[in-house]
């Protein structure tokens, strides 16, 4: 391809940009691979311009190619790019761009890499034109639609990490049932924190991803939420969400655990995004009346003393959870089941 992974990846996620290359080949191809993958359907997702239609069409059509069937990627590419509006970044549009080359790499990797990667994109490409279609400001019905949400846009990318990772190494096969039993809560987590942090630039979009149960408990109706004024049952529902977030981080954190400790860059490459997501969480807590998500956005300063601390810490357990107590300190906490979420998926 004209550009390569490594040179795409920066663009579409700096924070990926610093965890992917502490992981060892051969996952640092496939990891990052994946996360293109996963990156192309945000994008698909993301368009503004693009019709629920539209949308539905150009997910089945990716979800095709990934698995090495249907139309050249080049056609794909060629439909796809044109339609992006000026609200994508230069840097998505060039992924688009870049498509074949990427697609290329997922068809060169072994057998069972990438099963894994096109089971993420399909449920991926599956889930996410449903919730597109069923969108509404007046956010989502409940806590466990908020859930599914989270699994089919991050959840399903903890399964197909541990997938990668059992094929990586013997040592981590070993564990893998009690992994997969927690590995939805290490993209949920994640999610959860981005939903938050988000939740006014997606209202500006038209979009809420917000549970309409948590709040009703406060006497808060989403439909109601403004800019211009901060009710307090408001922040008492984002510090609920707060708290489940945190659950899952907790959950993340005994992911973490199970693999080996002298796997250092895999155990740096889960916790310096967990750290930092805690971060977040600290300060969506302290200010639940934020107006936007730079208002909550960590500082460099913080992401490189996350980095360095966890970096030095990763492979000692007794020192992470210590770590992990001081980034999450404050911080209510719900004790969440992610296998319930597994249980309910939507039927797309």
């Amino acid at each position: 391809m004209g550009v390569s992974q490594q040179q795409l990846l920066p663009g579409v996620s700096r924070t990926f940009a610093l965890t992917i290359p502490q992981l060892p080949e051969p996952l640092r191809t496939s990891v990052t691979n994946a996360y293109l993958l996963c990156r192309i359907a945000d994008t698909i997702e993301d368009e503004p311009t693009l019709s629920a239609r539209q949308k539905q069409s150009f997910h089945d059509r990716f979800n095709v190619i990934v698995a090495g069937e249907g139309e050249p990627p080049s056609r794909f590419a060629a439909d796809l790019y044109p339609m992006l509006s000026e609200t994508m970044s230069a840097d998505e549009r060039e992924l688009i761009r870049q498509l074949p080359g990427v697609i290329a790499i997922t068809h060169s990797l072994p057998a069972k890499e990438r099963a894994a990667l096109e089971r993420c994109v399909r449920i991926m490409c599956e889930g996410m034109p449903w919730f597109q279609r069923n969108r509404r400001q007046g956010g989502l019905d409940d806590i466990f639609e908020f859930e599914r949400y989270c699994y089919y846009v991050a959840g399903v990318v903890g399964e197909m990490l541990t997938d990668l990772f059992c094929q990586y190494s013997v040592d981590i096969a070993h564990q893998r049932e009690r992994l997969r039993a927690l590995s939805v809560s290490f993209g949920a987590g994640l999610q959860m924190t981005n939903i938050l942090k988000d939740v006014w630039e997606d209202r500006r979009r038209g979009a809420c991803w917000l549970p309409r149960d948590v709040f009703q408990q406060f006497g808060f109706e989403l439909c109601d939420l403004s800019e211009a004024h901060y009710d307090p049952a408001f922040g008492a529902g984002i510090q609920e969400l707060v708290a489940r977030a945190h659950g899952h981080l907790r959950n993340a954190l005994a992911y973490v655990q199970l693999l080996p400790p002298g796997e250092v860059g895999i155990r740096r490459f889960c916790l310096w995004a967990l750290a930092m997501a805690a971060l977040t969480l600290q300060r969506l807590n302290a200010n639940p009346a934020y107006r936007s998500g730079s208002e909550v956005k960590i500082s460099r300063r913080a992401v490189r003393a996350t980095m360095l601390s966890f970096g030095l810490a990763a492979g000692r357990d007794t020192m992470l959870r210590r770590l992990f107590d001081w980034a999450a300190r404050g911080l209510p906490l719900r004790s969440v089941d992610c296998t319930v979420v597994e249980r309910r998926q939507v039927r797309v």
